[in-house]
């Protein structure tokens, strides 16, 4: 079989004693590299447009407003004059829950970032995409209380027995001047 040339020699391209098989490897090869270049440049403007992602959410009554960047950190927390005509327990309840409610919106603008510049369908995509969601936290309950609006106190008038008010205790009325006896001092004061 010495006439019998082996395959690749065979599929020489013509005139450029190239073989067949190196040249498409070569094309394969360039083209990967082309879209590792495109993927790369994907996800650094994904990567850019997720940095410039902050969160503004406030308090229905207005008294917090809270910026959360990126990561989750507040960047900004303003308080309304008033915000400390409420027991600070209650302030900083709120504070925590608007911050909450904030990091809530930010898988969201993360997933949108992706679908905008690499798309959801990439594995590296979806693994960062779940861990923002298990990473911040879900939006929070609304608090029970309706929000109250600045310099307007709440007022309720109660049916039920508990919600009334409790009246202060009846003093004892004085007794008139001329039941006491002159030398018994001792319902009141010997000073008349």
């Amino acid at each position: 079989m010495r006439g019998h040339r082996p395959r690749a020699r065979r599929r020489a391209l013509r005139g450029t004693g190239v073989p067949e098989d190196i040249s498409a490897t070569e094309r394969m090869v360039r083209d990967w590299q082309e879209r590792a270049t495109e993927k790369a440049e994907k996800f650094g403007r994904m990567q850019a447009q997720i940095e410039q992602i902050s969160v503004t959410e406030g308090s229905r009554d207005g008294a917090v407003q809270v910026t959360v960047g990126s990561s989750g950190m507040i960047e900004n927390l303003v308080l309304a004059e008033n915000a400390g005509n409420r027991p600070m327990a209650k302030l900083s309840a709120e504070i925590m829950r608007v911050v909450q409610l904030a990091q809530s919106k930010l898988p969201e603008r993360m997933r949108q970032a992706a679908a905008d510049t690499v798309g959801e369908d990439d594995e590296a995509v979806r693994h960062v995409l779940g861990q923002a969601t298990r990473f911040f936290p879900e939006a929070p309950e609304e608090p029970d209380e309706p929000a109250k609006r600045p310099g307007v106190q709440e007022m309720r008038i109660g049916t039920d027995e508990e919600d009334r008010p409790q009246r202060p205790a009846r003093r004892p009325s004085r007794p008139a001047p001329d039941d006491f006896d002159d030398d018994d001092f001792s319902r009141g004061s010997f000073l008349r």
